[in-house]
């Protein structure tokens, strides 16, 4: 059976939309919550592919990110082992900081509709035919920049990078996974510094909510094509050792 790891940084976001799209294609995944202390996998060999999610903080905030490091290692595990991984919002700036992007200084939240763009890098790439024209959440804290040779698939209104990809690992600023019930559960969470138009975003995502599905069913039907995320990598055996009675 295909298997999964979700990397969350925060209860209220998860796969959400998503989730229900890999179960229709028989795909089973194990969420790990750094944030609560718990230790992530040292090795990727046991999965099919990494998706690291959004978080309430930036990446680079050490003050609330104390973990990290180990998730670094864990995308370089996945790196080496060739293995698909889908960084979204905190997640993918994670992922263009194992790529080598500078950790940015500004971890204000933000959050908002814009319309993406495919760039000159994603003419005929699926990921960024998949958001081009279309209307795409983004939500976050700061913003880095992408490192020299890695050129955006699509961009947003501004010119902003909203994906990117390296071989089989794929960065997005925008939000597919996001459900307005997601947005209102961020808004309740104790502590969480929130955009001050954050209001008018859940709004948006109410009165976008069909428009939000459909996007997102495209981007996991181009994910799949792109990252061959079907294919089920060769797993190495795992052992049972039994204490043999010597009686």
């Amino acid at each position: 059976m295909k298997r999964f790891i979700a990397v969350q940084h925060s209860y209220s976001e998860f796969l959400g939309i998503i989730e229900k799209q890999l179960e229709n294609r028989g795909i089973g995944f194990t969420y790990f919550r750094p944030f609560t202390g718990q230790s992530l996998p040292v090795s990727a060999l046991q999965f099919d592919a990494l998706w690291l999610l959004g978080g309430a903080h930036a990446p680079w905030d050490s003050a609330h990110v104390g973990w990290r490091q180990e998730e670094e290692r864990l995308i370089q595990a996945f790196i080496r082992a060739r293995r698909p991984i889908v960084g979204i919002g905190f997640g993918a700036q994670l992922l263009a900081m194992v790529l080598g992007a500078q950790a940015g200084e500004d971890t204000s939240p933000h959050a908002g509709w814009t319309t993406a763009s495919s760039t000159a890098e994603g003419q005929g790439d699926p990921l960024a035919a998949a958001l081009d024209g279309r209307r795409v959440l983004v939500a976050g804290y700061g913003r880095c920049d992408l490192p020299a040779g890695l050129a955006p698939l699509a961009v947003d209104g501004e010119g902003r990078w909203l994906m990117f990809r390296r071989d089989l690992a794929v960065g997005m600023l925008c939000r597919p996974e996001l459900t307005p019930g997601m947005i209102e559960d961020m808004i309740m969470e104790d502590g969480r510094e929130l955009p001050d138009d954050i209001s008018e975003t859940l709004e948006q995502a109410r009165e976008l909510s069909a428009m939000q599905r459909d996007t997102t069913d495209r981007l996991l039907a181009a994910l799949v094509s792109a990252l061959d995320l079907m294919q089920e990598r060769r797993k190495p055996p795992v052992f049972t050792i039994q204490q043999v009675s010597r009686e």
